[in-house]
């Protein structure tokens, strides 16, 4: 039996604090485009271009897709896990889970200030808010994952919730029991490596589905 493989490609982008916004969000569309003008260097399908990333990446990665969108680029898929989504909304999970789960709230404040600065412009734009863009409709097929004791949940839900409402394909889970950074945990959590394979299998499809078409 023939195994299908895929190439993976990782983003070394610019990092706060050192290198606060936009300069992780001009590398990562810049890396996406470099690829996607050379797919077939990495002996890849430019059918089958996906972007996907975790917490901060899956910021970026969202921003990506937004960004492919308007330069009228294909993208087969998006996958967000626990994706930060709006820098200055406020949602039950952010004090549900403030504290005790690894990340807190009070971090993220940190963070967020540390990336975005205090400038409402900056905080509210497409680009460090995704969930803030005036246009959803047209993005890739996304595949949203949060997790139930997460500070983040409810942002990534409400990202999923604005993308079907959009009309753009969604796949959503928010796994019980589960913390922010889970896909690490594989090792020493059946739920976590469950969750993963369940996501890894939902992209699969989608990009079955998209060369398919």
């Amino acid at each position: 039996m023939s195994r299908r493989r895929c190439r993976l490609g990782a983003v070394h982008y610019r990092r706060s604090p050192e290198h606060p916004f936009p300069a992780p969000y001009e590398d990562c569309p810049a890396v996406t485009r470099h690829v996607a003008d050379r797919i077939d260097d990495y002996g890849a399908r430019r059918d089958r271009l996906a972007v996907a990333g975790d917490s901060a990446g899956a910021n970026l990665a969202a921003v990506v897709a937004q960004t492919f969108r308007e330069e009228d680029r294909p993208l087969a898929a998006q996958l967000l896990a626990y994706p930060p989504t709006d820098f200055d909304g406020q949602y039950p999970s952010h004090a549900e889970n403030a504290k005790g789960y690894l990340l807190t709230t009070e971090s993220i404040v940190d963070i967020q200030h540390l990336y975005a600065g205090d400038d409402p412009a900056a905080r509210s734009s497409a680009q460090v808010s995704p969930l803030r863009a005036g246009r959803l409709a047209g993005l890739a097929p996304a595949i949203i994952a949060t997790a139930q004791y997460d500070p983040l949940r409810d942002e990534g839900q409400a990202y999923a919730v604005a993308l079907h409402d959009a009309g753009v394909e969604v796949f959503t889970r928010n796994d019980d029991g589960l913390i922010h950074g889970f896909l690490n945990m594989f090792p020493a959590s059946p739920a976590a490596d469950a969750a993963i394979g369940e996501l890894c299998a939902e992209l699969k499809r989608r990009l079955h589905e998209t060369a398919a078409g």
